[in-house]
């Protein structure tokens, strides 16, 4: 992107076509704010927008939670009376959820006067990140009556859904609807990696682990991460152990995991093993400072596997 810059420096006469280029580009490299920085300049400059500026823009603005931006480019959608395609609308939408302004983002769904199975996502996420479970499953469920075809993003964003508001039966069925090819295609990393969390934060960890077992692939950081958390949050000290002995062996540069394993060890009073995990750390170069706060757990909440 500092070649690009230069080259459009260079540039004596910079039209629409050319801001947009680089606002995108900031964006495919996740430079979001020099996107937005960007898109301000062609403003100041007085060079007009097309949709394909507005959406990168907002694009930019849902990825940093730039909500104050992304309302300015929805008013002046409005104002030079740009109809809100499947693509605009849809990216607006998108922005609002990922900002937390669902309701706008019903306002710009319902005036959109054709929707795809993207612009359904785009709400079904955003119900998601606002912990609107239930909405999230009936709009869901709307969506395949009104004959939108769900794809790995609907069940991605559903699970989610029902993961960030504890609807552990509900989450269950549709991800055995998953296994069972009900939607057309089996699940990826990504689902098992949702129901695995929705089941782990209700602190069913065994039933979490057996899923980790059957899943077709290796499980990542953010999988053993998630029964990690579920551990943690309901005292298991020893799923939390071996969750934790799984990311270090998955990472063993990340000196985060060495200080879970350790502050864990300290809270058990099993120095000897708090002592090898800091040989360990030694060993690997590895020189953050711990303090023992591993989680606030009452003694009695232990429990075993």
């Amino acid at each position: 992107m500092g070649l690009c810059r230069q080259v459009f420096d260079e540039i004596p006469e910079k039209d629409v076509v050319s801001w947009t280029v680089l606002i995108t580009g900031y964006k495919n490299v996740k430079k979001y704010n020099d996107a937005l920085v960007a898109f301000e300049q062609m403003q100041y400059a007085g060079v007009f927008p097309n949709r394909v500026t507005m959406v990168n823009a907002l694009d930019a603005c849902a990825s940093v939670g730039a909500i104050e931006m992304g309302v300015w480019i929805h008013d002046f959608t409005r104002r030079e009376g740009w109809e809100l395609d499947l693509i605009l609308g849809t990216t607006l939408i998108d922005m609002y959820g990922k900002c937390g302004r669902i309701e706008e983002g019903f306002g710009v769904f319902y005036s959109m006067k054709e929707k795809n199975n993207y612009t359904w996502n785009a709400v079904i996420n955003g119900l998601a990140l606002a912990n609107k479970g239930e909405q999230a499953v009936w709009w869901f469920n709307r969506m395949e009556q009104e004959g939108f075809k769900v794809d790995d993003v609907t069940l991605v964003g559903v699970l989610l859904a029902c993961s960030y508001s504890g609807m552990v039966d509900t989450g269950t069925q549709i991800f055995s609807f998953l296994l069972e090819g009900r939607y057309g295609f089996l699940p990826s990393i990504k689902h098992y990696a949702c129901i695995i969390d929705l089941l782990a934060r209700a602190g069913r960890l065994n039933d979490a682990f057996r899923y980790i077992q059957i899943m077709p692939f290796e499980p990542t950081s953010s999988i053993w991460g998630s029964l990690l958390a579920g551990s943690r949050s309901h005292g298991n000290l020893e799923w939390s152990e071996f969750a934790a002995k799984k990311l270090v062996e998955l990472e063993p540069a990340n000196d985060a995991h060495y200080v879970v394993l350790l502050n864990l060890y300290a809270y058990m009073g099993r120095w000897d093993d708090a002592e090898k995990v800091r040989a360990l750390m030694r060993e690997g170069g590895l020189r953050k400072e711990v303090g023992y706060s591993f989680v606030e757990l009452e003694p009695q909440q232990a429990t075993g596997l």
